[in-house]
C-alpha cells in the first residue's frame, strides 16, 4: 500500500512538471487534469472519500473541460 502510494505521489509530482514544461496549452491543461485526478485518489487513500469525490468532480472533471473550452475558443499560434 505504501509503494503505491509513493508511485501516485511521484506520478503527481512528473504530472506537475509536465504540466509546466508544455508549451501547448492544452497539454498543460490535460497533465493539470491528471495530477487533480491523482490527489483524489491519493484522498481517498487517506480515508477522506467526500474530499476525493469532490476533487474528482470538480478538480478534474469540471475545470479541465471550461479550461479545455477555454483553449478552443481562442485562436492558436504555432
Amino acid at each position: 500500500m505504501v509503494v503505491f502510494v509513493i508511485f501516485l505521489v511521484l506520478a503527481m509530482l512528473a504530472g506537475a512538471i509536465s504540466a509546466c514544461v508544455f508549451k501547448d496549452l492544452l497539454n498543460a491543461v490535460i497533465a493539470s487534469g491528471i495530477v487533480s485526478l491523482i490527489a483524489a485518489v491519493l484522498f481517498y487513500f487517506l480515508q477522506a472519500p467526500d474530499v476525493a469525490m469532490a476533487e474528482a468532480s470538480i478538480g478534474a472533471g469540471l475545470v479541465t473541460a471550461i479550461f479545455v473550452i477555454a483553449i478552443r475558443k481562442t485562436e492558436r499560434k504555432e
